[in-house]
């Protein structure tokens, strides 16, 4: 073997400089193993809940980090340990705080606690939510458990280096050099069956940015070989139609054993080279890898895997071969002296026992600090309550309780706050300082232990949405009415030439100027990078976005109508809504989603499914403006925030007249604001997008027949109604309706809890409140299909009526 081959690095290393890398990263490997085993061990004894590990794929991940530069980026998903210690961003006690969920962002600076072992970030943000210089740091995006769902947010990370290389405006040294970051990609073999990996696969190719997927191949998908999973059984193969030649572009392909350290590095250096410098996606395929304590603590591998394979997966371990390659090596230089890496196997045996106890010590020491806060405050309590259990006349049932928590050596916070909160019962009709000492204890630790758990759904810093303030468009004295479309054209002019690093892409988009002509011309005046067409993958386009936003950019994604967000809700929820979340705030990508609904023509273009939108993009903004001046106003805001938002635009609303606004780029639509948009005195009326203009024009007729409605714009579901200004409607109405085009127990059923039980306005009604929504089948085409699909203006006129009649039947005759 030459030395120059095995060489990790782009300068000649001498051979002891070699020699140390070599035997440096095999300690790395024993270690991140040995963390396996203990990690498994641990779940089976029950400090830790699951367990699922690395083991088996050391190897090729330490190959991977000789060629992750700092300012690159991994999307990967949770094999990757070994990684992540190789680069210097993962000790084994952060590993185990991990696997313990310790609550504590310090302690395991992955998550806090928030998600099982394995999920693998960096920190991007300052404390003040501020983007830290990401070119002077290894960076691991946020993982996520859904299998490929790493996949799309993987795109959009290499799509940002393409930027920052071709568009002179947006280069910035914090966030790339000249565009020179590589996406690096992890996943296993059998995900690679996923839709979404084909998606990104295509997207990437027709992109050609600098991203190198990694798929971890070792035979099995949990308990099912790749021949259920893969045609042929190899991604490689099947793909080979993607690898550029000289009829056009494409991917780079190389496949390479996972148990051959020095062309592992080999193969990642020709991989690294390709995709950095000349921006083409790489595909490496890592064959021949096994798991040697199986997929997970959920269950054993021998109960699927024949005796032969098991023989196998011992025979061909990835550690157990780099150490027969170290313990074999070597070399004679030109003194015809015979180099090699150890002189005898003692000294191997001496790195795995100080690994082994390395991963030991870091063992106990984050189960010791796991626990030191719980224990002190279970100290505190078992005083309390000896105290307490003195002075009750159920002194019985407290010791029985008190004794029950000192048994339990290694407690948990449900233990402590469960005993004190049933304790509580028992001393309801009691009165004593020390009831008070247990009252004050519990709401103390509610207090402090409670964002533990819960924080950061949304931004906590000052570029919170809510924290924008409202500016209302201001006109001329003789302001033109003009169709909707050039308001929001126009808005987005000015945005685009306000801000360099604005971008918006999807289907349609760019050419035409999207469906709508809300974009018209816009890419002949910003160019082809910042106003572009995309291919129809709504996942990948949500993904574009995501990894844009977190290398700084502020992107704009389009989904061209609302229903085909059903193609990407599982990006949007599971990486998007929970990203600040699931770092506890040390990352963020505000990604603004752009699409257009509520039109009724039909089961494909009409969907409103706001209920299923707002309980699955938790930590998402979602806002329903009722015409474009309001969307304007939204996008405007946003672009002040640090928080991802969904915006619904109205598709009635484009040749709909408005005023033509003359500050645009100023004005700002509130978060979380009501408004009323007519002032009544008989019953308050909520509704939102398209709707509400209906329920507008019926509420002229409704006063013909006297009948006085208030009307509230709700503008925003999530946040909603942050200055409770419906219950003051409720309060002087006493009635209430809630309309809207979802399913029936969708959006309105969220809105009617938002008011009645957290604003309180049950106790001012004297009226039953009432939703009134569309039907539970999607809407039928055409236009007895709109009118007898969703709410109409008969409906909501004579339904409000019915409302009034029961109130007054004297006055309010039957209509029939």
């Amino acid at each position: 073997m030459q030395l120059e081959s095995s060489s990790t690095s782009q300068e000649q290393l001498s051979f002891q400089q070699f020699k140390k890398e070599v035997l440096q990263d095999y300690k790395i490997a024993v270690i991140s193993r040995e963390c396996s085993i203990l990690g498994r061990r641990e779940v089976l004894t029950g400090k830790a809940k699951f367990g699922i590990f690395g083991d088996g794929k050391e190897v090729p991940q330490l190959a991977m980090a000789k060629a992750f530069k700092k300012g690159d980026f991994r999307s990967g998903y949770y094999r990757d340990q070994t990684f992540m210690m190789a680069i210097g961003e993962l000790t084994p006690q952060q590993f185990f705080a991990g696997l313990y969920a310790h609550p504590s962002i310090k302690a395991d600076p992955m998550s806090g606690g928030r998600q099982m072992g394995g999920h693998f970030s960096t920190h991007s943000l300052d404390e003040n939510g501020e983007f830290k210089n990401l070119t002077e740091q290894y960076n691991s995006t946020s993982d996520i458990s859904p299998t490929a769902g790493q996949m799309p947010r993987m795109l959009g990370i290499a799509y940002a280096s393409k930027l920052f290389r071709n568009i002179d405006e947006v280069k910035n040294p914090k966030f790339s050099n000249n565009g020179n970051e590589i996406s690096w990609g992890t996943i296993g073999n059998a995900s690679t069956s996923e839709g979404l990996f084909f998606e990104t696969i295509n997207a990437a190719g027709v992109l050609q940015v600098p991203m190198v997927i990694n798929v971890w191949d070792d035979d099995y998908g949990i308990s099912v070989p790749a021949r259920f999973q893969t045609t042929k059984e190899s991604i490689s193969e099947i793909l080979k139609g993607f690898q550029r030649d000289e009829k056009g572009d494409g991917y780079e392909i190389f496949v390479v054993k996972g148990w051959d350290y020095p062309q592992l590095i080999d193969t990642y250096n020709k991989a690294s080279k390709i995709a950095r410098e000349e921006h083409v996606p790489v595909l490496i395929h890592v064959k021949d890898l096994t798991q040697p304590q199986g997929h997970s603590t959920s269950g054993s591998h021998e109960r699927y895997k024949t005796k032969e394979r098991l023989i196998w997966e011992k025979q061909h371990d990835c550690v157990a071969k780099m150490r027969d390659w170290i313990f074999e090596f070597e070399l004679q230089d030109e003194n015809n002296t015979i180099l090699k890496f150890v002189e005898s196997e003692s000294e191997l045996i001496q790195i795995e026992k100080d690994a082994k106890k390395l991963v030991s010590q870091a063992k106990r020491e984050a189960w010791t600090a796991f626990l030191a806060p719980v224990k002190n405050q279970k100290i505190r309590l078992l005083n309390i309550l000896e105290n307490l259990a003195n002075k009750s006349n159920n002194k019985v049932f407290i010791n029985k309780l008190k004794s029950e928590l000192t048994a339990i050596l290694e407690p948990s916070r449900k233990d402590l706050l469960a005993t004190a909160r049933k304790v509580a019962v028992y001393i309801r009709n009691e009165n004593s300082v020390e009831k008070t000492q247990l009252q004050n204890w519990i709401t103390s630790y509610l207090k402090s232990e409670q964002p533990l758990f819960s924080s950061h759904l949304y931004s906590q810093t000052n570029k919170k949405a809510t924290n924008v303030k409202e500016v209302l468009p201001t006109y001329n004295q003789k302001a033109e009415l003009v169709d909707g479309r050039i308001i929001i054209k126009d808005n987005f002019d000015t945005i685009f030439a306000n801000n360099d690093n604005v971008f918006i892409f999807g289907e349609d988009a760019g050419n035409i100027g999207d469906v709508n002509q809300g974009l018209v011309g816009l890419q002949e005046k910003y160019g082809k990078l910042r106003v572009s067409d995309t291919g129809i993958r709504e996942a990948t386009i949500v993904g574009q976005g995501i990894g844009m936003a977190l290398r700084g950019l502020r992107p704009i994604a389009e989904i061209q109508y609302l229903d085909y967000l059903l193609y990407a809700i599982q990006i949007l929820s599971d990486d998007l809504a929970s990203l600040q979340y699931r770092t506890v705030g040390t990352q963020k990508a505000p990604l603004i989603i752009r699409t257009r609904g509520h039109r009724l023509e039909g089961i494909w273009h009409s969907g409103s499914p706001m209920g299923a939108i707002v309980h699955l993009l938790r930590g998402m903004n979602i806002l329903v403006p009722r015409n474009m001046t309001k969307a304007a106003g939204f996008y405007n805001t946003l672009l002040e925030c640090d928080e991802p938002a969904l915006i619904v635009e109205n598709l009635n609303g484009y040749r709909l007249k408005e005023k033509l606004p003359n500050n645009f780029g100023e004005f700002r639509t509130p978060i979380g604001v009501v408004e009323t948009v007519k002032e009544g005195s008989d019953i308050t009326v909520v509704s939102y997008g398209s709707t509400l203009k209906i329920v507008q024009d019926v509420g002229k007729d409704l006063n013909q027949v006297d009948i006085d409605i208030e009307i509230i714009d709700v503008q925003s579901l999530l946040p909603f109604d942050i200055n409770q200004d419906i219950v003051k409607s409720v309060q002087k109405t006493n009635r209430l309706i809630i309309i809207d085009e979802d399913v029936p127990g969708g959006a309105s059923s969220y809105l009617l809890n938002e008011i009645l039980e957290k604003q309180n306005a049950y106790q001012y009604l004297d009226s039953k409140p009432i939703t009134l929504t569309a039907k539970s089948h999607r809407p039928a085409y055409g236009t007895d299909g709109d009118y007898f699909s969703k709410p109409n203006a008969e409906d909501i006129f004579e339904t409000i009526y019915k409302i009034m009649q029961e109130v007054n039947p004297s006055k309010f005759k039957n209509l029939y």
